[in-house]
């Protein structure tokens, strides 16, 4: 059986945090605001996996009223998912995310964040993919006061859980 989720995940952009996307370090004069390292293109790769297996979603799973989560490196909550889904029988066919800010620009960080998300799901890069884009100065995202992504994930049953 083969199955889609999609995600979305959005923070607000704040002085005095790093910027974290895609398991990536980006220096940028803000970062995001969130109870983990709020890196949202893996927080929506988490709810597009999450999604697909009907296994509800990220603030299940790790809210942020747990202090345990509290400045969580995403890489680990994404690891933690995979395991989710092994769990369940399924494993990721593939990914896609867009990510959407005005700055700083992501295509110069991409082969980075697929590095790192292949290595925290046990995957080939192949299997990623990773896009960015801006709103064209509209909404949020334009004026620089957050930072968004989609994602969407395949995932496929290779065994069966009674």
């Amino acid at each position: 059986m083969t199955r889609i989720g999609m995600g979305f995940d959005v923070h607000r952009l704040v002085p005095d945090r790093e910027l974290w996307i895609g398991g990536v370090k980006i220096d940028h004069e803000l970062g995001l605001l969130g109870h983990s390292d709020a890196d949202v293109a893996i927080h929506a790769l988490c709810d597009a996996l999450l999604g697909a297996a009907n296994l509800r979603d990220i603030g299940y799973h790790f809210p942020d009223t747990d202090p345990k989560w509290k400045g969580a490196d995403s890489r680990k909550l994404l690891a933690r998912v995979i395991e989710l889904l092994a769990e369940q029988g399924y494993t990721l066919g593939n990914c896609d995310i867009t990510i959407c800010a005005e700055r700083p620009k992501m295509n110069p960080h991409i082969p980075a964040m697929k590095q790192q998300l292949a290595a925290a799901m046990h995957c080939d890069e192949n299997q990623i993919s990773i896009k960015a884009t801006t709103t064209e100065r509209l909404g949020f995202t334009g004026r620089e006061e957050g930072i968004a992504a989609y994602a969407v994930a395949l995932i496929e049953q290779v065994s069966v859980v009674s």
